[in-house]
Parts: C-alpha cells; structure tokens; sequence
C-alpha cells in the first residue's frame, strides 16, 4: 500500500548553468521532497525504465501530448519519475522530444522504495525499478493514485492501462465537474 504523503526523499538533478561554458553545461543540484510538491498540485507518474519499449513509445509520451491539458486544470507540474540516474533520464528525454514533461531521476531508488513501489527485474537484467503509477499530488497530499495491477517482483511484464495520462486527466477532469 502506499502511503498517503509523499515521502521524504533526496533527487540528484543536473541543471543547466551557461557560466560553465563548454559543451556540457551542467552542474549537480539535489532537490528534496519538498522543492518538488510543497505547495504544488503535481501529477507524477513513476515507470520501470528509460529506453524501455511501453514506457518510451506510450507512457512518456501520452503525459507530454497531454500536458497542456492538465496544466488548464490548474496542474503546477508534470513529473516523470524512474529508477535511472540523471544522465540517462536527459538523453532520454531528448531522444524522445519530451519539453514540457520534467524528468525526476530516483537513482538510488530512494522515493521509490519509500513510496512501496520497487520492484526486482533482475530476470529482464534490469536489476531494481519502479513499478508502474501515476498519481496526484496536492501539496505533498497523495490526492489519487493509480496503479497497475499484478505488482511483484520479476513479472513477465508492466501493464499501461490504469496509470496512462488518459486516467489521469479523466479523473482530474471530474474533479471539475
């Protein structure tokens, strides 16, 4: 079960700072829990992993389609979060032409375990990942939260049916109703 909070955790971001010059203009940034949802309705959704077929041909790119859409219904933030390091979640995005989606890395699994979503696929060398949710939050209050169904450990695959950006912004718009 997870828990109704989001937990405390720590995100180690790369930012852009042009005074670096160079071509790789970034620097390191952590970013708390807090910096993320406090005082922020946030939309996230937590999927196993970069580069993998569901989440880069459907899940991804359904939440950046939809974006504007959830920022009309007074959305602060879209967040896409996976168990993949900082670099890795950068080159994805730009390989998929994500702009308006933020990309949240959880590598060390630290909000993932915490929020009771990690799961081993070491039988598909993947090693530890999240399983796949979406979910609403309105200042750190876990407000909905969808999840696929069948969540252990090594399944044969992740489902994309209850967490898509189409359930989302279903249930975000009969909140306006």
């Amino acid at each position: 079960m997870h828990p109704q909070t989001v937990p405390d955790a720590l995100f180690h971001t790369r930012i852009r700072n042009d005074a670096l010059g160079g071509p790789n203009p970034f620097e390191w940034k952590q970013v708390t829990s807090d910096d993320v949802f406090a005082g922020k309705r946030i939309v996230l959704f937590g999927l196993p992993g970069a580069f993998t077929p569901a989440c880069s041909e459907s899940h991804l790119p359904g939440f950046e389609a939809h974006y504007d859409s959830f920022r009309n219904l007074g959305i602060d933030d879209v967040l896409c979060l996976s168990v993949n390091d900082a670099f890795v979640m950068y080159q994805w995005a730009l390989s998929r032409g994500i702009e308006k989606v933020r990309m949240l890395p959880d590598g060390n699994a630290e909000f993932t375990r915490k929020m009771g979503m990690l799961v081993e696929r070491s039988s598909n060398g993947m090693g530890l990942r999240s399983w796949r949710y979406s979910m609403y939050v309105d200042n750190r209050t876990i407000k909905a939260f969808f999840m696929e169904p069948g969540f252990k450990d090594n399944p044969p695959g992740v489902p994309l049916d209850r967490s898509s950006a189409e359930v989302m912004l279903d249930h975000l718009q009969s909140l306006q109703d």
